[in-house]
This record gives C-alpha cells, sequence and structure tokens, in this order.
C-alpha cells in the first residue's frame, strides 16, 4: 500500500490538472472555430491530412509526466514488515561465597563464569541475551539484548557476597524477560532462563514460589548445579562445608521443564537453546519509492517526445 511521507506536496497535483483541464478546453475551442468554416470541402483540399487521435498521445503522456512528478514530491512509501528476533535467554549466576569453593578447579566461580562465557559464544547472535548476578538478592547486570560484549565483561566482573538467593533469581529474570518490546507480536516472548548455582537459598522467596512464577509464564529454568558433596570454603576463619543442593536445583528444572545438569559444558549448554523456539515480531518500517515515480516520469517524458518527434516532427 503507497502512502505519503510529506503528503502536502501532493498540492502541487493541481497546477497540473489546471493545465490538463485548459487542454481540453482548448482542444474543444479549436473543434468548434473548425465548425464555423462552412466549405468543408474545399478544407479537405487545402489541409493536409491530419494525426487525429494521434496528436493528443505525446500531450496526455507529457501531462502523465508531470502528475507523477508533482507526486513524488509527496516522498511516496510502502509500508514493509522487518522481522525482529525476540527469543530471550536470561543467564542468572550465583555469586554466594559458597562459590569460592574449590573442589571445582580453580573454583566453583570460576567454573561457572568459564562455561557462562563458552555459552554466550555459542549462542546464536539473533537471540536476546541478558546476565543477572544473586547472593543476598538479585540485580540485572545486562537487560535482554544483543550485545554479547556487555555479558561478557559482566561475567568477567562478578564479585562475591553473602547468602544465596535463587529463587529471587528467577523472579529478577522473569521481570527482565517481560521488558523485551513486544514488536507486534503477543504476549513475552519465547525464553529460557539458564542458573548456574551450587544450591541451597538462604535468602528471599523460596524456590518453590519462583518454580511456580517461571511455569506460569511458560519459561523453563535450566539448571547447573556447581561442586561437590565435599565443597568447603573459609568464611570468618572458619572451614564450613557446601555442599550442592541438588534436589532444589532438580526440582526446580522439572518444575518448569527445564533441564537438569550438574557438570558445565559447551555440549550440554547447547541443549538449553537448541530446543527454544522462535517467535518473529514485525516492525513496520516505511521503504521510500521515489525513485521508482522519477523512473516512470521520465519514461513517460520519453515517450511524450519521441512520439511528437515521430508523427509531428516537432518536440511536443
Amino acid at each position: 500500500m503507497i502512502r505519503f511521507l510529506q503528503p502536502w506536496w501532493l498540492l502541487a497535483v493541481l497546477p497540473v490538472l489546471a493545465l490538463a483541464a485548459f487542454y481540453v478546453w482548448r482542444q474543444l475551442h479549436r473543434r468548434d472555430y473548425a465548425m464555423r468554416f462552412t466549405n468543408v470541402d474545399l478544407l479537405r483540399t487545402v489541409a493536409p491530412k491530419g494525426l487525429g487521435w494521434r496528436r493528443h498521445v505525446p500531450a496526455t503522456a507529457f501531462l502523465l509526466c508531470l502528475l507523477v512528478l508533482a507526486t513524488a514530491l509527496a516522498r511516496p512509501a510502502m509500508d514493509r514488515k522487518e522481522p525482529l528476533e525476540r527469543a530471550t535467554v536470561m543467564l542468572a549466576i550465583d555469586v554466594s561465597l559458597s562459590m569460592q569453593a574449590d573442589d571445582v578447579r580453580p573454583n566453583r566461580l570460576e567454573a561457572a563464569q568459564e562455561a557462562a562465557k563458552q555459552f554466550v559464544g555459542e549462542l546464536p547472535e539473533s537471540y536476546n541475551l541478558g546476565l543477572v548476578s544473586f547472593a543476598k538478592a538479585a540485580n540485572v547486570l545486562v537487560p535482554p539484548g544483543k550485545d554479547r560484549d556487555a555479558v561478557t565483561a559482566a561475567i568477567d566482573g562478578l564479585v562475591l557476597a553473602e547468602a544465596t538467593a535463587t529463587g529471587e533469581a528467577v523472579f529478577t529474570c522473569l521481570e527482565a524477560i517481560r521488558s523485551v518490546p513486544a514488536d507486534g507480536a503477543a504476549g513475552i516472548p519465547p525464553a529460557r532462563i539458564v542458573l548456574l548455582s551450587d544450591g541451597f537459598r538462604t535468602s528471599g522467596r523460596s524456590v518453590e514460589e519462583a518454580a511456580a512464577a517461571a511455569q506460569a509464564a511458560n519459561v523453563p529454568v535450566s539448571t547447573i548445579a556447581f561442586g561437590t558433596d565435599t565443597g568447603q570454603v573459609d568464611i570468618g576463619g572458619q572451614l564450613q562445608r557446601v555442599p550442592v543442593d541438588r534436589l532444589a536445583l532438580a526440582e526446580l528444572a522439572e518444575t518448569t521443564e527445564g533441564y537438569f545438569y550438574e557438570a558445565a559444558s559447551v555440549s550440554e549448554l547447547k541443549q538449553v537453546y537448541q530446543d527454544m523456539g522462535s517467535s518473529i515480531g514485525f516492525r513496520t518500517e516505511p521503504r521510500e519509492v521515489t525513485q521508482w515515480y522519477a523512473g516512470l516520469a521520465l519514461l513517460l517524458a520519453l515517450c511524450a517526445g519521441s512520439l511528437s518527434l515521430l508523427w509531428s516532427s516537432r518536440m511536443l
């Protein structure tokens, strides 16, 4: 469908229509004048054979050329739909003090960081990607978007803190997913949450509440457990055991129809997004087609001049 970006320029059509009306009036006036000459037989003998209807063709083509040029001033455009990939992945990384245990080399946090960066490198560029870190609270470090460098830099800058708010991490990810622009599509985008943690929640809303919220939003949560049951950390000068809460992480994944892993590898992480659906939203963008109008006007002008020269040896 054609629309005009500067429709007020369509007023330029009025002079062209006026010229066309004058041409028609002039032709009718010439016919009236010819009828006053009563000796028609003598006129036929002295006047050369006329062009008939052909004499109007160059003029018509010329007027159409002017009409198209006048319309082109209004910058005609056609709406076209630009696809926008809305599939979204939120990474949630545990930065609680237990993540400094070295039962996973070099330690749990560094292993999680390395796995997360590999995952970022493997994720299709068309997907939105965001990052949340969580300890006593959950924070969006990078909102969902296409900027992979920002996510990688934020992963490298993770800092340990006290407590573990696993449930809050899921709720924060869901809020970030809802912030993705709709762009013509209905509802929230198809999304996955990838939660990297060593398990035990000590702060915030429960994992069960988070699982129910993710299930209601149809957002699977894939969980990856880091560490072993023999992990230990030095907190305040005291050595404390920090076993992995596999059960809570597994139940979170199962309830939301995600995946549960006990190790981080690129091949496992790929499964998180390989099954991901794709939702295409559309942004309507005007595509200017003024050049089409200019080309048509040029063609009409060439036709007008060529036919006039061919039939009357004159340029219009």
